[in-house]
């Protein structure tokens, strides 16, 4: 998809709203696929439209594992967007990755368990690539923006999703090390895989707020640094919406499902195939 850039992005732990956003209205998208955390926060910086979404609901009303990442991401897929920008708190694995600093994410591995992980299913089978889960363009722009904007930020790193709500035991921590992992989440999947099966580049800025499994958590210091790497994150996202490139060069990403459907057509289930209306609607174009 080439042409104006429409960037979706979803909020995390302290990022509840995008102050600045110019003809900025709050607009509830239905969703097939569930209820979205919130409604859509649609607005526009300078040229390029903007659709805010809070993962957690304003207010952070929701869990993590309450968090319905189809809904989210059908919902954003239905506003326009062409490209989704992530951001998300998490818990360092690592002594180089102290509280405050950023990690442009660009692996997962994912121990969650019983999220409803794909838009397909019985009656319309897809598989679609995940070996490079995040978009390299949008990536490297926004890790560029937080360096513009004053903070440290590290330009790759693998995000160990677990299922929370709980912090990690001190063995997990070292388990999840040991597996590779830079930082620990709760919700960057599946939200990440339903952004490539909905055909949208993704970029997942995690920010750093305490050194996961260390010792007990202080609950109120970990709060503390969250807004502060909200704030940065906000900085971050205005600058990388203001240095986007007046045209948008298509992505291999914007065409993710063209080998990825397996079911032959006339074995489609006609109620799934509705539903995917926005997320695989252009598969179905003139049929």
């Amino acid at each position: 998809m080439s042409g104006e850039w429409v960037i979706g992005v979803i909020g995390g732990s302290g990022l509840y709203t995008l102050p600045g956003l110019e003809d900025a209205q709050w607009i509830a998208v239905r969703s097939p696929f569930g209820t979205p955390s919130d409604e859509i926060l649609c607005g526009r910086l300078g040229e390029v439209q903007v659709r805010f979404l809070p993962r957690h609901g304003r207010g952070h009303r929701l869990p993590p594992h309450a968090i319905d990442a189809r809904a989210n991401v059908d919902a954003l897929k239905r506003a326009g967007c062409t490209d989704i920008l992530a951001i998300a708190a998490v818990g360092s694995l690592s002594d180089a990755l102290p509280p405050g600093r950023f990690v442009a994410v660009d692996q997962f591995i994912d121990a969650t368990r019983g999220r409803d992980a794909s838009f397909f299913g019985a009656g319309f089978v897809a598989h679609v690539g995940f070996a490079e889960p995040t978009c390299p363009r949008l990536t490297a722009m926004a890790a560029a923006a937080v360096r513009e904007s004053g903070g440290e930020v590290t330009a790759s790193g693998t995000y160990v999703a677990i299922e929370g709500p709980a912090l990690s035991t001190r063995a997990e921590s070292r388990l999840y090390a040991q597996w590779g992992g830079d930082v620990v989440g709760m919700t960057a999947l599946p939200e990440a895989k339903l952004a490539r099966e909905a055909e949208l580049p993704y970029a997942l800025l995690a920010m750093v707020s305490d050194r996961d499994g260390v010792a007990a958590a202080d609950i109120e210091r970990l709060v503390a640094q969250m807004h502060a790497n909200a704030a940065l994150a906000r900085t971050a996202i205005a600058r990388l919406l203001a240095g986007l490139p007046a045209w948008r060069e298509p992505s291999p990403i914007d065409r993710a499902l063209d080998d990825g459907v397996i079911t032959n057509p006339d074995r489609f289930d006609r109620e799934l195939v509705a539903k995917l209306d926005a997320v695989a609607g252009r598969l179905f174009a003139g049929r």
